[in-house]
């Protein structure tokens, strides 16, 4: 489980093709590796992935031809920055909201608007998510803990203050640009609650 804090923006060191389609991954980051074992879960861009090596200030994971169909990962090449963010321990603060790192869909940055200090950003999801979104509801965007300021049809809006802008890579998004959509863990119970009330 994860919070939507990022923790360090880390950057891919190497992309290598396994067999089929996997990949394997090496990504440089400043996080304290020494108390992530092998085996341990980072939220890479907001994909839950599996430590299988350390070396340095690097780690590497392994991607499966389902997360690539599912993700933007695919994409991802030598020198590409991603948010990072360790699994919860134990006793951690939780200063976001619950997310479970498992990618629901893809959204595409329609708008980008400069307000104030900070910044509003729309997009655009699929239409089969749209029902999970509501204003001052959370979602979370390449890992990123956000809140939702209004919706409108299948296109949603949040604000980006400079914090936030500056210490993830949202800072350098352009429109057209796609991210990881997880939405919010109670709006996926509380639809299901409601499927079974109405269908049995």
């Amino acid at each position: 489980m994860f919070t939507g804090i990022i923790k360090d923006i880390g950057m891919v060191q190497s992309v290598c093709k396994q067999e089929g389609e996997d990949l394997r991954l090496r990504i440089q980051t400043s996080l304290d590796l020494s108390g992530s074992e092998i085996g341990a879960s980072i939220a890479c861009a907001g994909c839950c992935l599996t430590v299988i090596e350390k070396a340095g200030n690097s780690f590497d994971v392994e991607v499966s031809a389902e997360s690539i169909s599912k993700t933007t990962i695919g994409e991802w090449e030598v020198g590409a920055k991603i948010n990072l963010e360790p699994a919860l321990k134990m006793g951690d603060d939780l200063g976001g909201h619950i997310v479970s790192g498992h990618v629901d869909g893809l959204g595409s940055c329609v708008e980008v608007k400069p307000e104030g200090d900070s910044h509003r950003l729309k997009f655009e999801l699929p239409q089969e998510l749209a029902g999970f979104i509501a204003p001052k509801g959370s979602i979370t965007l390449d890992g990123i803990s956000l809140t939702v300021n209004e919706v409108e049809g299948n296109v949603f809006g949040v604000n980006i203050i400079p914090h936030t802008w500056e210490m993830t890579t949202l800072g350098g998004i352009k429109e057209g640009q796609q991210v990881h959509i997880e939405i919010d863990m109670l709006a996926r119970y509380v639809a299901r609650l409601l499927e079974v009330q109405r269908y049995g």
